[in-house]
């Protein structure tokens, strides 16, 4: 917290009365505000920015810089982080060497799951980190009214988060249609929101023309979901913040480009929204964002402007996001401003990282995870798909995105039910219910993954409600997937010849690891490279995986209830 003798201090610093703590020196400034990339020197006190300048300051420590850029801590405008499977202190060490200095998160998965004490565990975990953690209030637990989550927070519970340290606002309002309609629930979250004059995030994807406009009167100021140019176009204009999303699975950047060079999409941000621990390790955090945004013909003081400044105006800060005095002292040290890997990076006033690695030594705050795989007893019989093989719906998978589309087919079958053959790129999905052991499971055919031999891939990771979602070829390597998730308290697993290749356990609700990132990562590429055994092409095959139930993003999913057309709002019969 800010006080008169700290404030009575930085100003003496910033005149030069007092040395600082720290002295970065030699620099080049980037200046977000005029977009100028500037020489000079900046001069931190008491976790604050006191001076930025050509000024010759002193300081108990002096970092000499030789040129190198700096650049305001990175801001993630948008995730989920239990999609990362990673505990928020290890999140933390994983992030911070990427420059990340805050993140705006949804944590509707574990809501989802949880409920209020799920959330008021991940706001314990995330306390004290080398970065900021802010969360904003889930909206849709469960997404719609057509799921089985295992929790509800109707508006008094929306109320009592909002009233929560560090959470700031209304996170994505899903359920469109519902808005729409007017529907009280949705509308009685919205405002209490509203009367606080907290931001609202929406989550609209394909909406657009008259809707759009309905959507947006609502008080909904921000959006990730995004596909094509007109859609993002729209939004800008009717004043939302264009979350510019690039995760694991959902791969957005590259569409917004052209819009982005030509800078014509208003204040956008950079979002990840779900991001494994592989794309962490392997290409970085919102720095990879801007290495690509840069390399298409951004001039980076902008990129970097949009991944700083624009975020933090948008929710409400008026002392992040930039690098000039009263500033929080967040400020990153880059290599260049073409590949953006740091070299430094220092966090409320403290060095964090150096040199891609994260040099913090704080304590993880311990966590006993309890098993919440409840799921009623099943045998093989459970998934045999009965059809005639007439005219089946499917679900076909769209490389790259999250998004599936609906299509109708004649399929083989056996005895009455679908058969796996191998030509046909076919697999069957299941989604089980397994909050409350009720026993309901859904089934669909799905196009995509591209199945080459026997076998099968579970997750408990299963958007938003997180039940057990199973694609395979067969009943008997399907059930192992299930028996394995039910023993180690969820993950990811695959399975073949009815033995478990290889698993990422996840005891904590089912969606995260305590262990480290590179942990998680090597279990990640173990359970993938089963994934490429068994002939699937997916780069994130379970994170795609995870995507299948969800019900709020078109067109057809696999729920447990059946098979659901987003679009028409209904359950869709297998004949």
């Amino acid at each position: 917290m800010d006080s008169l003798e700290l404030l009575q201090r930085r100003i003496r610093v910033a005149r030069g009365l007092e040395p600082g703590d720290l002295l970065l020196r030699g620099g080049r400034i980037v200046n977000v505000f005029t977009g100028q990339i500037e020489a000079g020197n900046v001069v931190l006190a008491d976790g604050w920015i006191a001076g930025v300048g050509p000024y010759d300051w002193q300081a108990r420590d002096v970092i000499e810089l030789d040129g190198r850029p700096l650049v305001p801590g990175l801001i993630d405008a948008h995730m989920h982080l239990e999609s990362t499977l990673l505990w928020p202190p290890e999140l933390a060490r994983a992030l911070v060497p990427h420059g990340t200095a805050a993140i705006l998160a949804d944590p509707h998965e574990i809501a989802n799951v949880l409920g209020i004490p799920g959330v008021e565990m991940m706001l314990a975990a995330s306390e004290n980190l080398p970065l900021d953690v802010f969360f904003m209030a889930p909206s849709c637990v469960p997404a719609t009214s057509w799921e089985d989550a295992g929790a509800v927070l109707d508006a008094d519970a929306v109320e009592r988060l909002l009233q929560l340290p560090r959470v700031l606002g209304l996170a994505e309002v899903m359920d469109f249609p519902a808005v729409l309609d007017g529907r009280e629930p949705v509308l009685a979250k919205v405002l209490a929101a509203r009367r606080r004059g907290a931001p609202i995030d929406g989550h609209a994807p394909g909406l657009r023309g008259q809707s759009l406009v309905a959507y947006v009167a609502a008080g909904i100021r921000a959006d990730h979901e995004s596909t094509q140019i007109d859609e993002a176009r729209q939004k800008a204009a009717l004043g939302m913040m264009v979350q510019v999303r690039q995760g694991s699975s959902e791969h957005n950047l590259e569409t917004f480009l052209p819009l982005l060079v030509e800078d014509r999409l208003g204040d956008w941000s950079l979002a990840t929204d779900d991001i494994l621990p592989t794309d962490i390790v392997e290409h970085g955090h919102i720095n990879a964002l801007l290495r690509r945004t840069v390399a298409a013909g951004v001039p980076p003081a902008r990129a970097i402007r949009h991944a700083t400044l624009v975020p933090a105006r948008h929710y409400g800060f008026a002392d992040r996001g930039a690098i000039a005095p009263g500033y929080r002292a967040d400020v990153v040290v880059m290599d260049d401003l073409q590949e953006f890997r740091p070299t430094l990076v220092v966090h409320g006033g403290q060095v964090v990282a150096r040199d891609g690695r994260c040099v913090w030594e704080g304590a993880a705050r311990p966590v006993a995870p309890e098993n919440t795989i409840r799921i009623a007893p099943v045998t093989a019989a459970d998934f045999a798909l009965r059809t005639t093989g007439q005219a089946c719906p499917i679900v076909r998978l769209v490389p790259g995105q999250i998004v599936t589309q609906g299509i109708t087919e004649n399929v083989p079958t056996q005895d009455g039910c679908w058969c796996f053959t191998p030509e046909r790129d076919l697999a069957l999905a299941a989604c089980i219910e397994r909050h409350r052991s009720s026993g309901k499971i859904g089934r669909g055919l799905v196009q995509g993954f591209g199945f080459a031999r026997h076998g099968a891939l579970g997750s408990s990771v299963a958007h938003d409600s997180h039940n057990v979602i199973i694609a395979g070829t067969n009943p008997a390597d399907m059930l192992v997937c299930v028996e394995a998730l039910a023993r180690s308290g969820g993950g990811f697993v695959a399975a073949a010849g009815g033995q478990v290749l290889a698993e990422v356990p996840l005891g904590v609700a089912g969606l995260m690891s305590t262990a480290d990132v590179h942990t998680v990562r090597r279990q990640l590429q173990q359970v993938q490279a089963a994934a490429r055994t068994l002939g699937c092409p997916l780069a994130s095959p379970f994170a795609t995986l995870s995507f299948l139930p969800l019900p709020v993003i078109p067109e057809l999913r696999v729920t447990p209830r059946g098979l659901f057309d987003v679009g028409k709002q209904e359950f869709v019969a297998i004949s």
